[in-house]
């Protein structure tokens, strides 16, 4: 008789450690998605609030001090994602050369939607990336993109 209420206890331990496995997997696969949205959604839609030149040219003195009071001019490299942008206007910025100086934007909301990254030691033409592209070009870090901003960075 105790033969067989091991067995019986084994294949119940067996059993129940299967059905526990399984929760965890799923529990995993449903944690894993739920990490993923969120990764994903806030970049999806910072990308997406973007999709005039007129926004990433007011973006780009909200996200840095020195060229507040300029007008920068872009143009559409990839439609929500890249922009070329030429500076007009004074400004006097905190280091003598610029070249791959880069610098975060801010969208219309407050908050860090990419950066750019400048092209020429004078300052007056770069190159910005909208969303996960800037942190893809290691102009932001990944924490910073969708951050509240109080206001343009100075340094």
């Amino acid at each position: 008789m105790t033969d067989r209420l091991e067995a019986i206890g084994n294949d119940l331990e067996r059993a129940t450690g299967r059905s526990l496995r399984a929760h965890q997997r799923r529990r995993r696969r449903i944690l894993t998605g739920a990490v993923s949205v969120a990764l994903l959604v806030p970049g999806a839609a910072v990308a997406g609030s973007l999709l005039t030149t007129d926004d990433v040219e007011r973006s780009m003195p909200a996200g840095t001090k020195f060229l507040v009071g300029t007008t920068p001019e872009c143009e559409t490299v990839k439609e929500g994602v890249e922009y070329h942008c030429t500076i007009h206007g004074d400004f006097t910025p905190e280091v003598a050369d610029l070249k791959g100086t880069v610098e975060p934007s801010v969208d219309a909301t407050s908050h860090v939607n990419g950066g750019c990254r400048s092209l020429r030691s004078d300052g007056r033409e770069w190159r910005c990336y909208i969303g996960q592209e800037a942190v893809r070009q290691k102009i932001i870090g990944p924490d910073f993109l969708g951050e509240y901003s109080s206001g343009p960075g100075v340094g």
